[in-house]
């Protein structure tokens, strides 16, 4: 029998279709052999965790940093009065200095500054040194103020000067005009040079005797352009985390070491020239970082803090004093029944927060530019408390408010630690008590994290919510000096985070601490943020918290990761965004080598043949962020093939990997 032979064309036409053949299977049993990351994408779940900030004024981040009033101790309330200041003389001019308290600016601000001239020269008065310096910028715009009286007949005038450390003038204004009462005095100062050290003079010229009281540098430069408003470059880091929410104002400032000099919202808001300095918490905590010049103005009060919470589209979580002082101090505790006054503030707070204008404390609000509410949902009850003493002010607490508004959820505290015995007394007693969301805190090392990436597999769904409030990787131990923002401990932060996203039915919010550290003046290291007078930078850990903000979705989905590792370095969580359409995956990997990974998406399909990746990586776990190299660590935008439902996606080494794909249900 004879066979015919194919001709050339059908003999290469499958020729070509068994290679397409071999090359799918070869590809399938390749997929087959890599770790599998199955996303189910038809069973969406809870929201996301809400990925959010916490503000603490430590290490500089208020006074100094988010707030930018350039002159330190501005009211002479340091209980070294002149501490910042300095007297200066010019051309054989000299007179006294001398910190007084009669009839002064208000009752909260009871000392002001007495320059008494005595031979006129080129003038005579003092110098402010400012916060590590003050910060000038060629061609910026300061308002300069001053409340000032004097009762001569012919009242001395006012030179101000910004200086460089050499002394040459970088710019000049000049006052007159004063009065035997005390009156607000401005001029504008325009700099003609860059400088963060320069410093500012007063002169006061002609003999005779002026008064002066809060004594302000203030930068036309704004975020928004606001006066008293807050550094810019700052803000607009904060705003690229797309925050949830805002946490404020602390942290163990909160609590104060005693109760004496505990925070107080009441004493933050309304004129500047009345809000009541205090010392701040970590002015002498650390022996290691003493900063004795390091106290609370307020320029920074809770008014701003919920317009900054506006800004950012954040909610607002303020925390209120319980009656109680920081345990880690003297511990000091209101009695039970006189616990009434530290309840009220809480209520008056709601009412400052959400109430109409024409409540009393919603007109407080409005009378400082607000008129429309802050929709206030969320209140702490104590920061970072223990023990008995807490759960029974925490019921007091309770009992009011969830009468009076139930619509606010209470935040309440499991201790400073995420697993000994204060956090075990304290989980039983609020759960119990039915608490809204409890608080719970972690300061580990990276192998801590990596290992606590399933640590709320196993929580109660039907219990508190859970708020990771503070938690941040300590490369060498908890409040060392020595703690780096390494790429390592924002890599361990990721794998923990897969942990607190893909358990968002239970964990609720999360948020890193501290948010912001001055080079030349922090207490606590590692921070989020870093800067100096001009300039900040985001660390590694930043950029971890900004894919997991910025990525969030609208519905967790479920995942499951097969890897085969018997110690797991491939971490995964995984989301869907209704408003774009697209399934997000977030890959985390600790392995010191390039590997390739298998997606599925169960119960869809993809809609569209590529995705895009944005990719967090550096081979070095030691590699850092500075203000040299603001991006060394940062993430890098890509775009990847996408096959289908199923396809592989290759991960770099060290790297934290969030992929969105457009998809639709099957």
């Amino acid at each position: 029998m004879k066979t015919q032979l194919d001709s050339p064309v059908r003999y290469s036409q499958r020729c070509v279709f068994l290679c397409i053949l071999s090359s799918i299977v070869c590809t399938g049993a390749a997929l087959a052999q890599l770790p599998t990351v199955t996303v189910h994408v038809d069973k969406p779940g809870a929201p996301p965790t809400q990925i959010g900030i916490f503000f603490e004024d430590i290490n500089y981040g208020g006074d100094g940093g988010l707030y930018p009033e350039r002159v330190k101790n501005r009211s002479f309330e340091f209980p070294v009065p002149l501490m910042g200041w300095q007297e200066i003389a010019r051309g054989g001019a000299s007179g006294a200095l001398a910190v007084r308290d009669e009839q002064p600016l208000n009752a909260n601000n009871p000392h002001y500054l007495r320059v008494r001239v005595e031979n006129a020269g080129e003038g005579f008065g003092l110098a402010n040194e400012g916060f590590f310096g003050i910060a000038l910028e060629q061609g910026k715009e300061f308002t300069f103020s001053v409340s000032a009286r004097s009762s001569d007949a012919t009242p001395p005038s006012l030179v101000v000067q910004v200086v460089r450390a050499d002394g040459m003038r970088l710019g000049e204004g000049r006052l007159s005009g004063f009065t035997a009462g005390w009156k607000r005095h401005t001029c504008t100062i325009r700099a003609t040079a860059t400088d963060p050290k320069a410093r500012l003079n007063l002169l006061v010229l002609g003999r005779g005797t002026l008064d002066l009281d809060m004594v302000s540098l203030f930068p036309r430069d704004t975020w928004k352009s606001r006066p008293n408003g807050l550094r810019p470059d700052l803000v607009q880091l904060l705003a690229d985390l797309k925050p949830a929410f805002l946490r404020f104002p602390g942290g163990c400032i909160v609590e104060g070491r005693d109760l004496s000099r505990r925070y107080q919202w009441k004493t933050t808001i309304g004129d500047l020239a009345e809000r009541r300095l205090i010392i701040n918490r970590w002015n002498d905590q650390f022996r290691h970082r003493p900063a004795p010049d390091y106290f609370q103005s307020f320029g920074l009060g809770f008014f701003e803090y919920f317009q900054l919470c506006e800004d950012l589209s954040a909610a607002p979580l303020p925390i209120l004093n319980c009656g109680m002082a920081c345990q880690f101090n003297t511990g000091e505790l209101v009695p039970l029944d006189q616990l009434d006054p530290f309840i009220q503030d809480a209520l008056d707070l709601i009412e400052f927060a959400n109430g109409p204008a024409t409540s009393p404390w919603g007109a407080r609000r409005a009378a400082m530019g607000h008129p429309a509410p802050f929709s206030m949902r969320l209140l702490g009850v104590g920061n970072e408390q223990w023990g008995p003493q807490y759960i029974e002010r925490y019921e007091r607490f309770a009992k009011v408010l969830k009468a009076r508004h139930p619509e606010v959820q209470l935040v309440t505290s499991a201790g400073p630690r995420p697993n000994d015995d204060l956090f075990h007394f304290l989980w039983p007693k609020l759960r119990e008590l039915k608490a809204d969301i409890v608080d719970e805190h972690s300061y580990a090392n990276p192998d801590w994290f990596f290992k606590s990436a399933n640590r709320y597999d196993g929580y109660d769904r039907y219990g508190p919510k859970v708020f990771m409030g503070e938690y941040a990787v300590q490369s060498v131990r908890t409040a060392s000096p020595d703690n780096r923002n390494t790429w390592e401990c924002a890599l361990a932060e990721a794998a923990f985070m897969t942990g607190l996203e893909r358990n968002s039915e239970v964990v609720m919010m999360a948020s890193y601490a501290p948010l912001f550290g001055h080079v030349e003046g922090w207490q606590w290291t590692p921070n989020l943020i870093w800067f100096d007078n001009l300039r900040a930078y985001g660390t590694p850990s930043y950029y971890v918290q900004q894919l997991f903000g910025v990525h969030r979705g609208t519905h967790i989905l479920p995942v499951e990761l097969k890897s085969g590792e018997t110690t797991p370095t491939l971490y995964a969580c995984a989301a869907r965004d209704e408003r774009s359409g697209e399934v997000i995956v977030k890959l985390v990997s600790n392995s010191a080598r390039e590997r390739e990974v298998r997606v599925q998406l169960a119960g869809a399909k993809a809609t569209a043949s590529s995705g895009k990746a944005f990719v967090l990586a550096n081979a070095e776990l030691k590699a850092e962020n500075s203000l040299a190299e603001p991006t060394r660590v940062a993430p890098v935008e890509k775009t990847f093939p996408v096959t289908g439902a199923e396809f592989a996606s290759s991960l770099a080494a060290y790297s934290v990997t969030v992929l969105r794909i457009k998809s639709a249900s099957e």
